[in-house]
């Protein structure tokens, strides 16, 4: 407890080794891929790729499959990323221009449409680490792959479908493939191995990149439907709790705007031996942005979230999400935390208000930092307290005020 965390994050991962120690002490796995993909972005343009692969066989989807991991537990999910195995082979992100049987191979497999029995044979034993990060999932043990083989892939048709066409454009494809049901998650371990996009024009993209690219490209087509749409008609508050996170999200009857808000609390991650809270957030008005979110991948998929909820009901609003990060969320898990918590959020029963300051109100009692802190790092609540709108200096009658 030296570290001040309330669980320690060196144990949570000692335990999940302990637990699979003995099924990856060899140069050989033999398993049931969920089916899982990784390419690394560690020497672009010449990056590590390979599959993942867990030391045992039968129904292994969830190893690869955030959006069944809410309400799961942080130990669960680096127990499932623990116990898959990452083979790395250096492979240019031009390969999708040759002859490459391996990822072919790899392109096959990231079409599966459930576990796939493989095969992998390393050049050494997996090394016994896993990887964190804020973007992407927890990555366990790796390892340089010698062979890979697998067998019964069975592809799913919508994504095979995209991948054969050569004239259709990747935002194009990831967007089909949105509408067509296909989960955000495999579209993203698509577009990493390059199986969409004009034909010359494909490439290899690290896994990292790719998660945030099609949360922004689905959600921004998204956006540019719901912006046709008449506005909501009343102030919603939705809240959610999740890894000792609080998410808020307060949608309002006006045109689109988005705002994406997070404080971390002293322990957490990001802001490890702080007195108080660290809050950042980006912002964006009904023309959209132009610049790459200072606070990274959660901002794109929050707002794909919001977005899919405001598509779905064929409304528009402006938004405000905001996320208080508490010390028990020990490790990050990957921006899928955001996306799937806030789509949980959504789903449920809002409470509902007529004016905006009674649902400011009770968002703020479900939340621990005071408001004026939000106001600080808020472009939308500045603009509500001391942004004058034109209909403020008219009457109900239409003359201007005196």
């Amino acid at each position: 407890m030296l570290c001040g965390k309330l669980g320690c994050p060196i144990i949570a991962k000692a335990q999940s080794l302990v637990k699979y120690q003995n099924l990856i002490e060899s140069e050989s796995i033999q398993g049931s891929t969920p089916p899982g993909v990784f390419v690394g972005r560690a020497g672009y343009p010449k990056v590590s790729i390979g599959p993942m692969v867990p030391p045992y066989f039968g129904d292994t989807e969830i190893l690869d499959t955030p959006e069944l991991w809410v309400g799961k537990s942080i130990n669960e999910i680096i127990d499932y990323r623990f116990s898959l195995v990452r083979g790395k082979v250096r492979t240019s992100i031009f390969d999708t221009q040759t002859d490459n049987q391996f990822l072919e191979t790899l392109q096959e497999l990231a079409m599966g449409s459930r576990p796939t029995d493989s095969e992998a044979l390393f050049t050494r034993k997996p090394s016994k680490t896993i990887l964190l990060s804020d973007e992407t999932q927890p990555f366990g043990p790796s390892a340089p792959l010698k062979s890979f083989k697998t067998s019964n892939i069975r592809v799913d048709r919508r994504i095979e479908k995209a991948f054969y066409d050569h004239d259709l454009k990747a935002a194009d494809a990831a967007m089909q493939l949105y509408r067509d049901g296909v989960l955000v998650t495999r579209i993203q371990r698509c577009f990493s191995v390059g199986m969409f996009g004009l034909e010359a024009r494909r490439r290899l993209v690290p896994t990292r990149w790719s998660i945030t690219a099609v949360d922004s490209n689905i959600s921004l087509q998204l956006i540019d439907e719901i912006k046709q749409y008449q506005t909501i008609s009343e102030y919603r508050v939705y809240t959610f709790r999740n890894l000792d996170n609080i998410y808020v999200a307060i949608l309002m009857p006006e045109k689109w705007s988005f705002e994406w808000i997070e404080a971390w609390f002293p322990g957490t991650t990001w802001n490890v031996d702080g007195k108080a809270a660290e809050m950042m957030g980006d912002y964006e008005g009904y023309g959209g942005r132009t610049t790459y979110a200072s606070v990274g991948g959660c901002y794109y998929s929050t707002r794909l979230a919001v977005a899919e909820k405001l598509s779905m009901e064929r409304r528009q609003a402006s938004t405000l999400v905001l996320r208080e990060i508490h010390p028990g969320y020990i490790l990050p898990v990957g921006v899928w935390n955001v996306r799937e918590s806030i789509r949980s959020s959504l789903r449920t029963t809002p409470n509902l208000f007529d004016s905006f300051g009674a649902a400011l109100r009770f968002a703020m009692s479900k939340l621990t930092i005071p408001l004026r802190n939000w106001v600080a790092n808020s472009t939308i609540l500045r603009n509500i307290f001391f942004q004058k709108k034109i209909c403020d200096f008219f009457t109900e009658a239409g003359k201007p005020r005196s």
